[in-house]
Order: structure tokens, then C-alpha cells, then sequence
């Protein structure tokens, strides 16, 4: 016999005792009583189904407001001159997005995760509006220039995007969490 047998049999004991003392005193109420228990245990569900549901509407109605707040400054076209600002202060001596190689794509691109990594706690949405405009021409000057970069760097690379993809979502994710809050 193996160490849990005499577990197993103690459980099953208890458990045999316990559905029968269960039903025991089940026997000694009435139909009636019975009743009465089932609709207040209803009752009780339906108060908390209620609750929850008013929860999820207003919930509901947040996050409407979020994203459409969001889609309003989505919309808005981003000034010249920020990004402008924006682009150099994030890519330091690679600001010449056009003009990057395949020798300068990857260092470029760490240098933006430096900067988006060091930054990002004190940007607001525009800000990141504004790095997301980066590391988009960032994306399509390497599409320009990917059949001559060295694999080990275009993985380095599609790490670091990644990297940006979440750090990104991360933000909007707390954005959408302190839009839901009770206020």
C-alpha cells in the first residue's frame, strides 16, 4: 500500500460524513422551508447579478470616453516642428532617418530605446504619439535598407521593436486603467 491510501480513506470518510449529516438535516426542515431558502439565495444572486451588471455599464461608458478621447487626438496631425524636436532628442546623431544604412539601422534603433526607456515615465499620450511617429519612419527606412542588414542585428532590432510595441501598450493599458477608476 502506498502513503496516500490512508489519506485518500480519510478524505473519502470525512466526505462520506459530511454529505450525510448534509442530508440529515435537510430531512428536518420542510418543503416550505426549503422554499424560502432557494428564493433568498435567488434573491441575493439577482442583487449581486445587478450589481455587477451596473459595474460593467459604467465601466462600459469609461472606456467609451478613453477611446474616444484617444481617436480625437489620433486625429489631430502632429506638429512639424515637435517632431522634429522629438526626432533628434530620441535619436541624437542618427536624426537623418533617411539617411540610415544598414550599419546605422541597428545602433539608431538602440539608440530610440535608450531615450523611449529613460523618458517615457513623464510622457504624456502626445508624447507618445510623437515617438510612435519615430519609430514608424524608423520602420520604413529599415524596410528601405533590410535585405543588406546582418541577421544578427535585425533580430536585435525586432527585439527592440517588441520592446517598444510593449512599453507602448503598457501605457495605454494604464491609461485605460486610471480612465475606469472611480472618481
Amino acid at each position: 500500500m502506498n502513503s496516500l491510501t490512508p489519506r485518500f480513506s480519510l478524505f473519502a470518510t470525512g466526505l462520506l460524513v459530511g454529505s450525510a449529516t448534509f442530508l440529515l438535516t435537510a430531512c428536518d426542515s420542510t418543503p416550505r422551508e426549503r422554499q424560502e431558502v432557494v428564493r433568498n439565495e435567488a434573491r441575493k444572486l439577482d442583487t449581486l447579478a445587478d450589481r455587477a451588471g451596473d459595474k460593467l455599464k459604467t465601466a462600459g461608458r469609461r472606456a467609451a470616453r478613453y477611446d474616444s478621447a484617444a481617436r480625437v487626438r489620433a486625429r489631430q496631425p502632429l506638429d512639424a516642428a515637435a517632431s522634429a524636436t522629438l526626432t533628434q532628442e530620441l535619436l541624437g546623431t542618427y536624426s537623418n532617418i533617411d539617411g540610415l544604412t544598414a550599419e546605422t539601422i541597428d545602433p539608431a534603433y538602440t539608440q530610440f530605446m535608450r531615450q523611449v526607456r529613460e523618458r517615457r515615465r513623464q510622457w504624456t499620450q502626445r508624447d507618445w504619439d510623437y515617438a510612435t511617429a519615430v519609430y514608424r519612419r524608423l520602420n520604413a527606412r529599415l524596410r528601405d535598407v533590410r535585405l543588406d542588414v546582418r541577421a544578427r542585428n535585425e533580430v536585435h532590432i525586432r527585439a527592440l521593436q517588441t520592446e517598444f510595441l510593449g512599453l507602448e501598450n503598457g501605457r495605454d493599458v494604464k491609461d485605460l486603467r486610471e480612465a475606469m477608476k472611480d472618481k
